[in-house]
């Protein structure tokens, strides 16, 4: 999937519902993610990073590089930039972007704003960027025509408080991303496949 086919399509009116793993009634922490497109600009590939082990929650899962608003921070945008920086060594300006997705609740408390943006150069994740080993253990790429594929995804129902909702996975080689990772990439997934 190239750029202009994306964008065709995520910038149209925002149609896959809700976005949450549970409906928080109580306020939540405000936090922020970065789903950074790369080049090949033909078939555009997503990063993602997997969280070192040792880590005291999420430890070994998947996730877009992010975290939690600081006050030093202007905007949710500005986190999602900050944290990719601290984690991966990927630059801020080397960001451009493209937009955001609806706050996705987590049933961990947050509210997360997960940021769109594409760099204009590839990097070679191997000698780019530059891995916090205390937060990461790899960093890797996912095809983004194997994301907006709803038949790459299995759903599991699962029930919380008497009401059942569905917790998502997508397999990429090796790699189970799943939870609230996989949860937004589902919505955009879906979101996407609705204008096609």
């Amino acid at each position: 999937m190239n750029e202009k086919h994306f964008l065709s399509k995520f910038h149209l009116p925002w149609s896959a519902g809700p976005s949450h793993d549970f409906p928080f009634p109580v306020k939540t922490r405000p936090a922020a993610v970065l789903i950074c497109l790369q080049p090949p600009f033909e078939d555009l590939h997503v990063l993602f990073t997997q969280r070192a082990i040792h880590l005291n929650h999420h430890a070994g899962q998947i996730s877009f590089p992010g975290g939690k608003y600081e006050t030093s921070d202007e905007t949710l945008v500005d986190t999602a930039l900050r944290e990719a920086e601290e984690e991966i060594g990927l630059k801020p300006d080397k960001v451009r972007i493209l937009g955001t997705l609806p706050e996705y609740k987590t049933i961990s408390g947050f509210a997360v704003l997960p940021v769109i943006g594409i760099l204009d150069e590839s990097v070679d994740l191997d000698n780019d960027l530059i891995i916090d080993k205390n937060e990461v253990s790899r960093v890797f790429q996912v095809p983004l025509s194997h994301l907006m594929n709803q038949q790459n995804y299995f759903v599991h129902h699962v029930e919380r408080r008497k009401q059942t909702f569905p917790v998502y996975f997508i397999q990429y080689q090796n790699d189970l991303i799943w939870g609230a990772t996989a949860g937004m990439t589902a919505l955009l997934c879906k979101h996407i496949e609705f204008y096609s």
